[in-house]
């Protein structure tokens, strides 16, 4: 891309997490331990849901497509930090900053979404049971899912689309461990005030609307099972707890980035790198630790004699 100087930008330069060759190192070894720990236990929850006939309810594929999101999300970054951790120069073209953008926002507008849809869930489930079969049908889930990974490239696009037609001239350190809208933004050789506020709208509205619809739901379901049996009641309250676990530890770190204007806060790398590497691995684990159907069949297909 050129600008009316004819100055060519064809890759940033990331300066980092920090600058510390030892906390560098510290966590390097520690997102290296986590990662190797934790991403084999997402592919195994999506296996275990694909191969047991018993997990065939709405919930168990929409668990399985959070597993999926989750373990795709976390290949974005995580790589090439580790990789960037052993390196004195870090450096991504301008069409990999452009890349790593769409599938960040692709895959992370598609989580958001799917919350939303494993709510409304849960609503019917627990609130409309005699309607849960009929609405919740096989297609109606499909149609779901398709809409969710449709609302997250439309999402992205739109990110992109914006990012594409700035120009850039110069300088272009990003300082950050990996490419994002509100860093490549600064970056841009004209007034960007119009675009950020573009920006806040598509990301931080889209987020902060989800997040409290997310409450508001789940505040709802906690009401109408007030006069339910005890064992329904610990049903519910157990679901509830869990979603909403899920619900600030995806929400709460997009918030904090995406419905401020882009102004640079000491605690944005950190709030980064659990968004983006440590949260979306332990979302679906938490989901699985506190489902029984599905650590009982996790046990069954580690358990299964080997051919």
């Amino acid at each position: 891309m050129e600008s009316e100087n004819g100055t060519v930008v064809t890759e940033f330069v990331l300066l980092g997490l920090t600058q510390s060759r030892d906390i560098q190192l510290l966590v390097f070894v520690l997102v290296l331990i986590f990662y190797l720990i934790i991403l084999p236990g997402n592919f195994l929850i999506i296996l275990t849901i694909r191969l047991d006939p018993g997990l065939t309810a709405p919930l168990y594929s929409f668990l399985g497509n959070l597993a999926f999101l989750d373990a795709s999300y976390s290949f974005i970054v995580a790589p090439r930090m580790l990789v960037d951790f052993l390196s004195e120069k870090k450096v991504i073209s301008y069409r990999g900053c452009i890349t790593q953008i769409f599938f960040l926002h692709f895959l992370g507008g598609g989580e958001e979404l799917l919350l939303v849809v494993m709510a409304f869930d849960r609503y019917m489930a627990i609130c409309r049971p005699l309607h849960y079969s009929t609405v919740m049908n096989p297609r109606a889930c499909y149609v779901l899912l398709l809409a969710l990974w449709l609302g997250g490239f439309v999402h992205s696009i739109i990110q992109v689309a914006i990012i594409l037609h700035l120009p850039f001239c110069g300088p272009n350190r990003l300082d950050n461990f990996f490419c994002d809208v509100p860093q490549v933004i600064k970056l841009a050789c004209t007034d960007t005030f119009v675009v950020e506020l573009l920006m806040v709208f598509n990301s931080g509205l889209m987020t902060l609307l989800c997040f409290l619809g997310l409450l508001a739901s789940y505040a709802v379901i906690l009401c109408r099972v007030r006069g339910s049996s005890s064992e329904g009641k610990s049903k519910a309250l157990s679901t509830c707890t869990t979603h909403i676990i899920i619900i600030f530890l995806m929400f709460g770190p997009a918030i904090f980035i995406y419905t401020r204007p882009f102004r640079a806060f000491p605690a944005d790398k950190v709030v980064s790198l659990f968004h983006t590497v440590i949260f979306p691995l332990l979302n679906p684990v938490i989901y699985t630790l506190r489902n029984q159907e599905v650590k009982a069949s996790v046990r069954r297909l580690l358990n299964q004699p080997v051919a």
